[in-house]
């Protein structure tokens, strides 16, 4: 039987994180470090939601995941939807991909929203200078 291993990805905003899900004993790492590890404790957290979701499918594999871009909730967001959608393509089980539809959508969905471009005579997207000639 040759080597089942799954690519993934999943992205918010700038920030885009590439998982590779393959058979093993349930390690989990992030940039080369451990999920643990992994700082801040929110973003940690963050994380966590879809490995304790399918806690029985994670101690069979390794998932090793490598993100960059963006700030760290943004890269944590990511991260967390290419683990989601690695144990569901690895797995091909629905009622996995149902509990992870029902618990947040944006564990199997890239979230869309960018930021929107800063615009002349402004000091931002939508913020103008003040205009006096009355």
């Amino acid at each position: 039987m040759p080597k089942k291993v799954i690519n993934t990805s999943g992205k918010r905003k700038t920030a885009v994180a590439r998982a590779t899900v393959q058979k093993g004993k349930g390690m989990i790492r992030v940039n080369k470090i451990p999920l643990e590890l992994h700082e801040p404790e929110i973003a940690r957290w963050k994380i966590f939601e879809p490995v304790t979701l399918a806690s029985d499918v994670v101690n069979k594999v390794n998932i090793k995941v490598s993100v960059n871009g963006g700030g760290f909730m943004s890269q944590a967001n990511a991260v967390r939807t290419a683990i989601a959608r690695g144990l569901v393509e690895f797995t091909d089980d629905q009622d996995l991909k149902q509990t992870f539809l029902e618990y947040d959508r944006s564990l199997l969905v890239n979230d869309p929203r960018r930021r929107e471009a800063k615009k002349p005579l402004g000091r931002g997207a939508r913020k103008k200078r003040q205009k006096s000639y009355r």
